[in-house]
């Protein structure tokens, strides 16, 4: 059997399974994500020893600290695994949920009802932990899923999909609703990008040449995790010591993820008293600092920013800063550079929060937070699939609802249309 002729089995058992697991009650898919958490508890050491290979190869071919990092599996990942399972699980079921209901003159009664998508296409990079988060939520929101990782993840995502499907056979649901396409081969991805006629959508995963790669070639419904170019502006009314906690975290805590701030922009009567003791923290930390002109006056010896750096993902200990004249400033600022990810004010002033959430376009807008928390765990939504920056059907952490749509349905007594 070749490439093509494999993914299209694959796909065709999807959409088999994505009938059957419709009619799954929530006590069954619940069970499921039960058993699959005891099974990754049980075979961690093993999970942990596979993943190793993949990673020692990732350091062989030379790919950048980010990458491994995202990566690596250890008892903290997998824990974080095991409560994402657990969470979803007691998460409500949106399969079934009426959305609203209404009475027509003659007497038709309209409804609106959620359902799932049907066949998902998950394609992403590096994290073997999104496997199971993808997984995870697919069966809950009653999808069957083909996940598409990277290469450099093929022996953990493999193992990982073995884990899966076998707490699903134990549960009685179909295993072949949850595979992992076993190629590391790039064309396996065009080849699944043309399953139209399986598969009901697709959601890349990674850098921006993938999903600008999905975007172009796929035949199927695209939903964007795009690249995160996140901002934190610390306002003239912030308060400082919170704005150096939150931008450390912000940059620091892990910055090779989307939600990492990557620019910090900050407001010209603060700039004095707040920048020297912040970028020397950041400094410590190990954060090269790229720099407007006026941030370089009041901290020489910086590098300075270059027109590329505004608009750039570093997902690195990289940072770039900006004083701005004022809001209005950051505002355009974000704008024209921001990617509709995540986006973040620190000020003790409620009237200029209040506009800052209002003229901000990005999925997640926060204010005295650090950007870290767009994230669907972290906002209370359980594991996500990823953060969609377009805007349609949803835009932000995509978890249970987000993978649903809504159909009508129609109850009536013999009316007949004239």
């Amino acid at each position: 059997m070749d490439l093509i002729e494999m993914i299209q089995a694959m796909a065709r058992d999807a959409k088999l399974s994505a009938r059957l697991l419709r009619g799954a009650r929530r006590g069954e898919k619940d069970t499921a994500l039960g058993f699959m958490a005891e099974n990754i508890l049980a075979r961690k050491e093993e999970i942990i020893k596979t993943n190793a290979k993949d990673v020692t190869l990732a350091r062989e071919k030379g790919l950048n600290p980010a990458m491994i990092d995202r990566l690596t599996l250890h008892e903290k990942t997998i824990t974080s695994m095991v409560a994402g399972l657990r969470q979803v699980a007691v998460l409500p079921d949106p399969v079934g949920e009426l959305t609203g209901m209404w009475k027509r003159p003659n007497g038709l009664k309209v409804g609106r009802v959620r359902i799932p998508l049907g066949v998902i296409g998950f394609i992403y990079e590096s994290r073997p932990n999104v496997t199971v988060d993808g997984a995870a939520l697919c069966l809950k929101s009653g999808n069957a899923v083909l996940l598409k990782g990277g290469s450099e993840a093929i022996n953990s995502n493999l193992i990982l999909e073995e884990i899966l499907t076998e707490a699903m056979k134990k549960a009685n649901l179909p295993e072949k609703s949850i595979q992992v396409i076993p190629s590391t081969k790039h064309e396996a991805v065009g080849i699944l990008l043309g399953m139209d006629d399986y598969v009901d959508m697709i959601i890349p995963r990674g850098g921006e040449s993938l999903i600008s790669f999905v975007a172009e070639n796929s035949k199927i419904p695209v939903l964007k995790h795009f690249k995160g170019v996140c901002h934190v502006y610390v306002d003239e009314c912030a308060d400082l010591e919170m704005a150096r906690k939150i931008c450390f975290n912000a940059k620091v805590q892990r910055p090779g993820v989307c939600n990492a701030m990557e620019t910090m922009l900050v407001h010209k009567k603060v700039a004095p008293s707040f920048l020297p003791g912040m970028i020397e923290s950041f400094k410590e930390a190990g954060v090269e600092i790229r720099a407007c002109e006026n941030s370089l006056r009041l901290v020489p010896g910086l590098l300075l920013a270059k027109d590329s750096d505004w608009p750039a993902e570093f997902l690195d200990l990289i940072l770039a800063v900006k004083i701005v004249e004022d809001m209005d400033e950051a505002l355009d600022h974000i704008d024209r550079y921001g990617s509709n990810h995540t986006e973040a004010i620190v000020t003790n002033d409620y009237e200029r929060s209040q506009e800052f959430l209002e003229r901000v376009d990005a999925s997640v807008v926060l204010v005295n937070a650090s950007t870290r928390f767009n994230d669907g765990f972290e906002l209370g939504l359980g594991a996500e699939i990823g953060i969609n920056t377009s805007k349609l059907h949803a835009y932000g952490p995509m978890s249970l609802e987000e993978l649903t749509t809504t159909k009508f349905i129609v109850f009536g007594s013999g009316q007949v249309r004239t």
